[in-house]
């Protein structure tokens, strides 16, 4: 009995974490694409998202539509600040990304970021809030080489793509 628990309670746990990855996964691929600019332009855009959209952001202005094979992006402005919102196809809110400069970031990753990157230059930077928390991607290169970094929770930075210039 105890043997069948443990495995049970296993397979929950892989399950919710295969959930989560699934999740972050989405997010990470629909904010490549914000940052690419792939996105059709005339969308037809479900009643459960905008239902969602505007429960959500009720004050925003200049919206525009976008989509990708399993979400919706909203691109619109929201106290005189350039958003971007995320919903999937049956219109749950996935999250909410914004470009930032780095004097915005939290002091600590500020400062941890100066160190790791030395003379690289930024070129993207930024925020990702959902349920999860707030992540922060930046963009740095030099002569040859452009990294994405991935803020971490324990207020650093690690890795998230790498590759060379062509």
């Amino acid at each position: 009995m105890l043997r069948h628990t443990i495995k049970l309670n296993s397979t929950f746990r892989n399950q919710k974490q295969k959930f989560i990855d699934m999740k972050k996964m989405i997010l990470a691929l629909a904010l490549v694409f914000t940052i690419s600019g792939a996105f059709a332009d005339d969308v037809a855009v479900t009643k459960q998202v905008l239902q969602s959209f505007r429960s959500n952001f009720s004050d925003a202005t200049d919206i525009s539509w976008s989509v990708g094979n399993t979400y919706y992006k909203a691109a619109f402005t929201l106290n005189d600040q350039k958003v971007f919102a995320f919903f999937d196809l049956d219109g749950r809110y996935l999250g909410l990304s914004r470009y930032i400069s780095s004097l915005q970031l939290p002091v600590n990753l500020h400062s941890s970021l100066r160190k790791q990157i030395g003379q690289k230059w930024i070129t993207d930077l930024f925020e990702v809030a959902n349920d999860e928390g707030t992540t922060y991607y930046v963009t740095v290169e030099n002569a040859d080489t452009k990294f994405v970094l991935m803020s971490t929770t324990a207020g650093g930075w690690h890795m998230y793509k790498k590759s060379e210039k062509v």
